[in-house]
């Protein structure tokens, strides 16, 4: 018990001792261990065109050499396309990518 106590409290810690871009990481690295039901809805407009749920993860895509981060995100998850928020016959789990800067689009947690 007092071991479990002890790690508990150095991992506080240091984690106390970081930045908020580490601590961020660091909380989106524990998210990605344990997943989530992620939804994402894509916009036309005011008129909802695509979704797609039971998401990971998205990622911000970087440059292979030079390592700075790319205008788009990308991530896994199914094509939800009768927006029933349920993975349907027919609907299969696909990569997608969507631009920062020109797609409207709400990222959140299905409960």
């Amino acid at each position: 018990m007092k071991t479990k106590v002890l790690i508990a409290t150095v991992a506080l810690a240091l984690f106390a001792g970081c930045t908020q871009e580490s601590q961020n990481k660091i909380s989106r690295s524990i998210q990605n261990w344990t997943g989530t039901n992620g939804v994402l809805d894509v916009y036309a407009g005011n008129k909802l065109v695509k979704r797609f749920i039971k998401i990971d993860k998205i990622s911000t895509a970087y440059g292979t050499d030079d390592h700075k981060p790319r205008p788009y995100r990308y991530g896994y998850g199914y094509d939800d396309k009768n927006f029933n928020h349920r993975v349907d016959a027919g609907e299969k789990k696909v990569y997608f990518e969507f631009s920062d800067y020109s797609t409207s689009y709400i990222f959140y947690e299905n409960n």
